[in-house]
């Protein structure tokens, strides 16, 4: 178990991929730490895998520096690894630029945007005691190449992928190695709303044909959280089985 022992806390954990990556990463024999606004299902999903479970609002900067605290507790002051999984991505796209709210534009760079550099702000001190900190930022391939009418997210998810490169260069002398993974569509609960046109796009232009779950890049994630996988830190990972290229 490559994870064996090592301490992790992950975000947008209660259920779809957040679910699955800690589904993955229990399996690998990680320590979990689940966090979600889903307090319920959070904690349904935690029980399921022997983890514990502490709820966050990303768009509070106090519930974030409490989910910390409380983090902290539990791994004794040394975090390894943090997977930022929670975000806002259902129920924003499918219209135009001119047509989106600036208040729903401003939520989503809350939660997506601030609430990840919060919560690697947040958590930096217990990565570097660590000695092998990991971070893994959920990204997006929308972002690299420019899908339209879902301007708020893919905007989101461009900041995400700047943000890994910055903080992979300031955590770096600390040997806390940050990186991103940017999944096109998986067939998770928070896709279904997405239309069959864009859905058949991926499918049919990808260099592995066909659908893409979300067990498909939860090995990647695992890797990118060992000890093993600093060399990478402040890449961005496009984990599309090869819609796009980088």
């Amino acid at each position: 178990m490559i994870l064996a022992d090592r301490h992790i806390l992950v975000t947008g954990a209660a259920r779809g991929l957040g679910a699955e990556i800690a589904s993955k990463l229990a399996a690998e024999g990680a320590k979990l730490i689940l966090a979600d606004l889903l307090v319920e299902e959070g904690k349904a999903t935690a029980q399921r895998l022997g983890a514990q479970f502490l709820p966050v609002d990303l768009a509070d900067p106090a519930s974030i520096s409490g989910l910390a605290g409380k983090a902290s507790a539990l791994c004794e002051g040394k975090l390894d690894g943090l997977v930022n999984c929670g975000a806002i991505a259902t129920g924003i796209g499918g219209i135009t630029y001119d047509e989106i709210d600036i208040d729903v534009w401003d939520k989503v760079m809350q939660v997506n945007v601030r609430g990840t550099w919060l919560m690697i702000r947040a958590c930096a001190e217990m990565l570097k005691a660590s000695g092998s900190g990991r971070v893994v930022n959920l990204a997006s391939d929308t972002a690299l190449w420019g899908a339209p009418r879902l301007m708020a997210y893919t905007a989101s998810k461009g900041a995400v992928m700047s943000m890994t490169r910055s903080y992979a260069r300031e955590l770096g002398p600390d040997r806390v190695g940050v990186t991103a993974v940017a999944p096109g569509i998986l067939t998770t609960q928070s896709t279904e709303y997405v239309p069959e046109a864009r859905h058949q796009l991926y499918q049919e232009n990808s260099a592995v044909p066909g659908p893409q779950g979300p067990e498909e890049i939860t090995d990647v994630i695992a890797f990118l959280l060992t000890k093993g996988a600093l060399t990478l830190t402040g890449q961005v990972l496009p984990v599309n089985n090869g819609f796009v290229f980088k």
